[in-house]
């Protein structure tokens, strides 16, 4: 007899056939089989259990016999468990009838077993009842240790085809959980500070994760689960269990998990819900499951390293440039009504710092700023370093009340001085503030924002903060248009210079000119120069600007000379920027030999701020430019922040000339503390061989004054405004005679001499 085939009633038996066995027979196969048997009628009530049946589940045949074969099943599907019977009979497709599977059944212990079951169906009698039958063989640790070998293998596959390892943690639990119904699996790192964290756990409860996720091991802990893995059961279930039992939870198996290097990293834990308590062989799970948790582990940690290095700055432990951009493109792309606030932080005079205490103390003095702010932040706040002294903090939920009292409150932290190297600290910030969704749309447009904020306030309110503006908005599209437009303009030339004469005082004749930058765009008209030179510096173009003018300037001087007009000197301006490039001594040397011009007749303009950098490289440009044979003048002295009180920086650099800012010239007449600085200034550079340059005089009575403070060479409208190059040939033609000839008769006046 095939046993699983239904025994055949006499009314079945083929024609012809004797009938070789009778149904007490085949009851007593049956009864006797070494596996377990059970045959339910068309009511799903078990009429047939036999001893092996007995053995397997722990119930007697007695204790069965009648009731609903959902006893028999897990009581996690005890409710489902008719439907899927019902559904069978009704359709009459076998998606289990017929096959061989391995299943998870529950004995009377409410321990839950793994078994290998085959099911038969037949029907039987006069009225064609539909029985089922099944077979239950009871499997062995060997298929245990079977799922688990299947489990590692897909474990590593997952690793080796990099999936996130969260996922491939998520993967082990549940496959954990389909090993023990109605149970929760969970993966618990240890982190470096030995505080707990839910690396995997999809169905552990809320509150009992929490709770975990709250403890630190103690020394005594992680001595105890060097010693006996299995004591992180005391650790993660005796500690917490009535909250468990609370949330459902009624048993635990748990194991630490070793790194190779014997560090515990992490804890593998499994809860039931099943009230009773169950065999040993779910903590043989566990315990199998150790080994592939830890490689999870070391992967976990690993990836950690790797987005620490390429997502975080490696001397505050922030979030990077390219980090603090994904974040606030996430916080943009939430749904709903979300603000928040960007905060772009620069520290004042850092360079002094670096410079003063060197980069050592200068990286400790950014790590307590940081520590600072980060203090001074709440834990939902991002904060970034940016690069540099710049730092960046997103302050979520914010409007600006709540922005600007943050600043206030960074702003009064500072002032609490910092120790570095023995050296008390005292810092000032310049905060740049802009808002989510005012200065949207993206990243890019808040943190622009910021930092214009943050730039308007290191010149206006140093040590201070300032929101982003409407105005500055505009002045970014501002700079964002005529940046591309200058761009497109120097490369088809459409820039040009125009020149002011500028006069000896002494002899009214022409000293030299000065070259002036003129931009006259096709669609946005004239551009004033302050305007241009300011977003060529921030735009970078402005040394493919000094560069041109350098070139057109010493070609104008010769050009003009072919036709009659000897102009001694051309002064040309230069940015910072220019200073600091090695190659600008050998380019002016090469401009020069090209024009076959004398160097005497070039002199280079250079700013305070040049002259306040104290760099190695933009010293020993400067020397080189000077040892050509080429002016160098300070232009708009003492505009800058250097002011008088540091005039002693002058006897270190090799200047020919000084030039007095228009500012001072033009309340000369009425103001006598504009008079007592010009003096001041025209006196400093007579006594240190300098000539002295005053821009601006426009008047008849600015002249006077200047000539009685023995000022060499002046400059302003009252002479000439600046000019195309034609009209240059014009103006020495018909008024420089003019004006050489009124100023010779006005000092000839002054001396007492005939004219």
């Amino acid at each position: 007899m095939n046993p699983h085939q239904a025994p055949l009633t006499t009314e079945e038996k083929p024609a012809g056939r004797e009938l070789d066995m009778t149904a007490d027979v085949s009851l007593q196969l049956l009864e006797q089989a070494t596996d377990g048997v059970v045959i339910i009628n068309e009511r799903n009530e078990i009429v047939f259990f036999n001893p092996a049946a007995e053995k397997l589940w722990g119930f007697t045949e007695s204790e069965v016999l009648g009731r609903n074969v959902s006893c028999l099943v897990p009581s996690v599907y005890r409710g489902d468990h008719d439907s899927y019977i019902y559904k069978n009979r009704k359709t009459g497709v076998n998606r289990i009838v017929g096959t061989s599977r391995e299943v998870t059944f529950e004995n009377k212990a409410g321990d839950y077993i793994s078994g290998e079951m085959s099911i038969s169906t037949a029907l039987l009698g006069p009225e064609k009842k539909r029985y089922y039958m099944a077979f239950m063989k009871g499997v062995t640790e060997e298929s245990h240790r079977r799922k688990l070998l299947d489990l590692q293998n897909t474990v590593f596959q997952a690793i080796s085809n990099d999936m996130q390892v969260e996922d491939v943690a998520d993967l082990v639990c549940r496959e954990v959980e389909s090993f023990v119904p109605n149970t929760v699996s969970a993966i618990i790192l240890l982190d470096e500070n030995n505080r707990l964290s839910i690396l995997s756990g999809p169905g552990l409860p809320r509150r009992y994760a929490a709770a975990l996720e709250n403890m630190s091991l103690t020394e005594g802990d992680l001595a105890a689960l060097g010693n006996d893995l299995s004591e992180a059961n005391s650790i993660v279930w005796d500690s917490y269990r009535s909250l468990g039992i609370s949330l459902g939870l009624h048993n635990c198996w748990a194991s630490a998990i070793k790194s190779r290097n014997g560090r515990i990293s992490g804890i593998f834990a499994l809860y039931s819900r099943n009230q009773y308590k169950l065999s040993d062989w779910p903590q043989k799970i566990v315990s199998g499951c150790v080994p592939f948790c830890s490689v999870v582990i070391e992967n976990y940690e690993a990836q950690q390293h790797i987005s620490q290095l390429a997502n975080h700055d490696s001397l505050t432990g922030f979030l990077n440039r390219t980090a603090i951009h994904k974040v606030i493109k996430s916080m943009i792309d939430r749904p709903g009504d979300n603000r928040f606030a960007v905060f772009m932080i620069d520290i004042d005079r850092f360079r002094d710092i670096n410079d003063t205490l060197g980069h050592m103390n200068g990286d400790a003095f950014l790590r307590a700023i940081a520590e600072r702010l980060k203090m001074m932040s709440r834990s939902n706040y991002i904060l970034s370093r940016s690069g540099g002294d710049e730092f960046v903090i997103v302050m979520p939920d914010s409007d600006e009340e709540r922005a600007t009292a943050f600043a206030e409150s960074l702003i009064k932290a500072m002032q609490e001085p910092i120790e570095i190297a023995g050296n008390l600290l005292v810092v000032s910030l310049g905060i740049g503030i802009s808002l989510f969704p005012e200065n949207g749309p993206d990243g890019e447009s808040l943190l622009g924002h910021a930092e214009i904020a943050m730039r308007r306030c290191k010149k206006e309110a140093r040590g201070g903060y300032c929101v982003s503006s409407t105005a500055d908005n505009r002045a970014a599209q501002d700079r964002l248009l005529l940046g591309s437009a200058l761009r497109e303009s120097l490369a088809k030339g459409m820039l040009n210079l125009h020149y002011q004469p500028q006069v000896d005082i002494k002899t009214g004749r022409l000293y030299g000119v000065e070259a002036l930058s003129r931009w006259k765009h096709p669609t946005l008209g004239n551009i004033y120069p302050s305007r241009f030179i300011a977003v060529a510096e921030d735009t970078g173009q402005i040394e493919t600007i000094g560069t041109w003018s350098l070139e057109e300037a010493t070609r104008q001087i010769i050009d003009w000379e072919r036709k009659g007009l000897y102009v001694p000197t051309v002064s040309v301006n230069l940015s910072a920027a220019h200073f600091r490039n090695r190659g600008l001594p050998a380019l002016i040397e090469r401009i020069l030999k090209e024009r076959t011009l004398n160097p005497e007749r070039l002199t280079v303009e250079i700013t305070e701020s040049v002259m306040m950098d104290e760099n190695e490289d933009t010293m020993e440009g400067l020397a080189a430019i000077r040892n050509l044979g080429v002016g160098l003048s300070m232009d708009d002295f003492g505009t800058g922040y250097s002011s008088l009180s540091r005039l002693s920086r002058l006897t270190r650099l090799p200047l020919t000339e000084i030039k007095i800012d228009r500012s001072f010239i033009m309340n000369l007449e009425h103001d006598p503390n504009a008079q007592a600085v010009t003096t001041a200034v025209i006196g400093i550079g007579n006594r240190l061989g300098m000539t002295v340059v005053t821009e601006g005089v426009e008047t008849e009575a600015q002249l006077k004054l200047l000539q009685g403070l023995n000022c060499d060479v002046v400059q302003g409208y009252l002479f000439a405004r600046p000019m195309a190059p034609a009209d240059m040939l014009a103006w020495s033609q018909d008024a420089g005679r003019r004006l050489e000839a009124s100023i010779s008769e006005a000092n000839a006046r002054q001396s007492g001499q005939p004219a």
